[in-house]
């Protein structure tokens, strides 16, 4: 049964993740930017991912193994994973964050190492968590995480792609999607042999 529950859960964040992007998609098409509903239903699906973790990792404190390897690691990726997250936010404004602010792309700081450091910063939190409860459901909560973050990416990069075009392009070019060491900028017209 509680196998058939977290399918089930599984499915119905995915649709509701899907169905929220494709309007997130359609405001960044007629607007340029995110309606105030919009970033709030990109909040909510995260949100519920989040509350989605007491049905997918066993909050029994119990099976924490204080000074474990595994707990000393799982602590680690979450405080890392805050703070970078934080890092990320602040360098970028809360209002940008949530697709409100279409400014200058941002390249520095975080964003010279990933185009996406908040995702990864908040992947490495979900990471550690549930490390602290190992467990097969653990790995689908963690998955899903990173299914619905690359939804909300693809569509941001859509966005970007239209409103910056070249730039961005050489943005991505240069800048892992996720994580990585960036590259050198390619000049106008150099091809690369392949």
């Amino acid at each position: 049964m509680y196998v058939l529950v977290v399918s089930l859960a599984a499915a119905l964040l995915l649709i509701a993740a899907h169905l929220i992007f494709r309007r997130v998609g359609r405001d960044y098409e007629r607007q340029g930017r995110l309606t105030p509903f919009s970033s709030f239903l990109e909040v909510v699906i995260f949100a519920l991912h989040g509350m989605a973790s007491y049905l997918f990792l066993d909050s029994d404190l119990g099976h924490v193994r204080p000074g474990s390897p595994v707990t000393i690691l799982a602590i680690i990726a979450m405080v890392v994973g805050l703070v970078l997250l934080a890092m990320a936010m602040g360098g970028l404004g809360i209002k940008r964050s949530v697709g409100q602010e279409v400014t200058a792309l941002k390249q520095s700081g975080l964003y010279r190492w990933s185009r996406n450091p908040q995702i990864v910063a908040y992947g490495l939190f979900i990471f550690g968590h549930a490390l602290l409860w190992p467990s097969w459901s653990g790995a689908v909560w963690v998955i899903l995480y990173w299914l619905i973050g690359h939804m909300m990416v693809r569509t941001e990069e859509a966005h970007l792609n239209q409103v910056y075009g070249q730039a961005y392009a050489i943005y991505c070019s240069r800048t892992p999607r996720y994580i990585g060491l960036p590259k050198p900028a390619k000049r106008p017209g150099h091809l690369d042999a392949e």
